[in-house]
């Protein structure tokens, strides 16, 4: 069954796939718009767009990470806002994710083993610059604003500082701020994992406690998701988009006490109002999990209130050859 997956045929009879939407904004109109202007020039449409957010942090910090690419690309309507305020954390605080930003495409996406010490190199440079730029964010970041110490904690990334006392703490101020930010806890999951700085158990054991803490409909409770995830590329998909190894994954995910575990998140996660920031990238979790178990009914179910918003989720490319043909793969299979 998977073999056909991977290969490129032309669409025959049958419902016609949509056309993709891969702006990272997903859903959230608002944010394009004020992107939009702000590539034109007029950087107080950001300013304004992260303001609105107001104490919704997993919403502002979504916001800031969507501008923070724009700004990777072209940057200079946000060194307009920084000559303009140059202490509007928000501002300081986009330069810092930028930065970032341009670290992780430096280094590129490729394993350790084919990436060059150059790439190595500028990795670690822009990402100590990023640090610089957050630590200067939190300076300026009111008494409940996790967002630049996310960023902190991000610079983790590159140094594998995960166990030091200046990493506990950044992780308990943030926790303090916003005890159930899905991007805080994302890093916390991702650094934790097997192909970063810690191990299948420890990772697992971070997602599972949060999502256990976590209100219903907090985005947080499909942490777990994303742990079986990293477990399964890891194991059975290491460094290979095949059908033997999107298979292979597949089974992990067709046991019925990974399938019995994801649902009881996955209620608790329906069982209150999902917050807007990271909803969407929720829905394409779950719908990846129904893929990889071969759930046909409930794939679709949750692939219909995705709509064509894809944007950039990068789970679907764990097992399959891109973020696009993974969604494609799916909804073909799912409508079928």
């Amino acid at each position: 069954m998977f073999s056909r997956f991977f290969r490129r045929e032309p669409h025959g009879p049958g419902p016609v796939p949509p056309v993709l939407d891969t702006d990272t904004a997903l859903d959230d109109h608002a944010l394009r718009h004020a992107r939009d202007r702000a590539q034109a020039g007029d950087w107080i449409a950001a300013r304004d767009v992260v303001t609105v957010a107001g104490a919704d942090w997993e919403l502002r910090s979504r916001r800031i990470v969507v501008l923070c690419e724009a700004a990777a690309q072209n940057d200079a309507w946000l060194y307009d806002w920084l000559r303009s305020a140059p202490e509007d954390p928000a501002a300081v605080t986009i330069y810092a994710a930028t930065l970032a930003t341009r670290a992780g495409d430096a280094r590129g996406d490729a394993p350790a083993s084919r990436t060059s010490p150059e790439q190595f190199r500028a990795f670690k440079e822009l990402s100590d610059a990023a640090a610089v730029a957050s630590r200067r964010a939190i300076t300026l970041a009111g008494p409940h604003d996790p967002t630049p110490f996310i960023e902190l904690l991000g610079a983790a990334f590159a140094d594998g500082r995960v166990d030091t006392p200046e990493f506990r703490e950044l992780l308990a101020e943030a926790k303090r701020r916003d005890p159930y930010h899905f991007d805080l806890h994302l890093t916390v999951v991702s650094l934790l994992c097997q192909k970063w700085f810690g191990s299948h158990e420890q990772m697992f054991t971070a997602a599972r406690e949060v999502a256990a803490a976590a209100p219903p409909g907090a985005n947080v409770v499909m942490m777990p998701f994303l742990a079986h995830f990293e477990f399964a590329m890891r194991e059975y998909g290491w460094d290979q988009r095949t059908p033997e190894s999107l298979a292979a994954c597949s089974r992990h995910f067709q046991r019925p006490e990974v399938q019995a575990e994801l649902d009881s998140w996955a209620a608790k996660w329906r069982a209150g109002v999902p917050r807007p920031g990271r909803a969407m990238t929720c829905r394409h979790w779950l719908a990846l999990a129904y893929f990889l178990s071969g759930r046909r009914a409930e794939t679709k179910a949750v692939l219909d209130e995705i709509g064509p918003y894809v944007g950039s989720t990068l789970a679907w490319a764990y097992f399959l050859p891109s973020t696009e043909e993974g969604f494609l793969t799916a909804w073909r299979w799912a409508n079928t």
